[in-house]
């Protein structure tokens, strides 16, 4: 017990037992800012797109039993976009969801004008398959399912926060906060405990770790993949978070290792994409936090900065 709760302390500090070699990724400083441009230019046209994360209008959750939809003030769930009276959705003891449209609600189940319809919410929908959209004039919603509880995620292209949208300020862009770092591969069964801005906590399995120094110490990050076989996601914070940077967390991907993920390499964190999650920028999402493993005694003065429209 005390040796986890030491390895914990040391992985916040910083001062880890294992010593790597890193150093700047080599690149063209000139060639790494275009790249990095290019990066945030993609970065804001998907947080703006229509139904980008800035289109949030609401979290909504749902209850056992009959909930009924709406923007007039009698509803279960009043919306801040669309119709008096959408329709009931019923929230079945074992998941299931069944929605009733009402009478000229002239909303449509994926793309679809349809009187009722099963809708699959989002850790439910397999494959490809995206959760079933309800749409009704600029607004939509779909279902997203945390940790057993369902709610509505609803969003309007004509949201106010994406309408007034500020910007994103950054910290300039610095080739030496593109790092190489090693990559020391886990054996399967290493999990984390990622907590949530809604209090609920999932343990994800961890492939490795990425190893690297600065300032002459060694840091370490323990990433997760979203999805087998897809990018590292690492959820970060260090001494800017709450400062300079948002306080939950920013997020950073890195691509796999050039051995893949099961054998010891090489993974380059460029800390010039670290940016920020939804919530920084909207109370209706349901961000992970930083856990204590990914919090580093360390100022990572790169990437996005704090967003400076939010009210939250």
């Amino acid at each position: 017990m005390l040796r986890s709760v030491a390895l914990v302390l040391a992985l916040f500090s910083g001062a880890v037992a294992v010593h790597a070699e890193s150093s700047i990724a080599p690149i063209d400083p000139a060639a790494h800012e275009r790249a990095v441009q290019q990066w945030r230019e993609g970065r804001v046209r998907r947080l703006t797109a229509p139904d980008g994360w800035l289109s949030l209008i609401g979290l909504e959750w749902l209850k056992e039993g009959a909930n009924r939809i709406g923007s007039a003030a009698g509803n279960d769930i009043v919306l801040k976009a669309g119709p008096a009276h959408l329709g009931t959705l019923t929230l079945a003891h074992d998941g299931g969801l069944r929605l009733a449209l009402a009478k000229d609600s002239g909303a449509t189940v994926d793309g679809k004008a349809v009187d009722e319809a099963v809708l699959v919410d989002d850790l439910h929908a397999t494959g490809d398959a995206s959760p079933t959209t309800v749409a009704f004039g600029t607004a939509s919603f779909y279902v997203i399912d945390r940790d057993g509880r369902k709610a509505l995620r609803v969003k309007d292209s004509d949201a106010a926060t994406r309408r007034d949208f500020l910007g994103i300020d950054y910290f300039p862009i610095d080739p030496s906060w593109r790092v190489v770092a090693d990559w020391v591969a886990f054996g399967p069964g290493h999990t984390l405990e990622i907590g949530s801005v809604i209090g609920t906590i999932d343990k994800v399995e961890v492939p490795g770790k990425a190893v690297f120094q600065r300032d002459g110490h060694t840091f370490e990050l323990l990433p997760y993949q979203e999805e087998p076989g897809g990018d590292l996601f690492f959820v970060i914070g260090d001494r800017t978070s709450g400062k300079e940077t948002y306080g939950a967390a920013r997020f950073l991907y890195a691509k796999l290792p050039e051995h893949g993920v099961g054998q010891d390499g090489k993974v380059i964190l460029d800390f010039n994409e670290a940016y920020n999650p939804p919530c920084a920028f909207t109370a209706f999402a349901t961000c992970p936090l930083a856990p204590p493993e990914n919090r580093l005694d360390l100022r990572i003065t790169a990437g996005e900065k704090k967003y400076r429209g939010s009210e939250h």
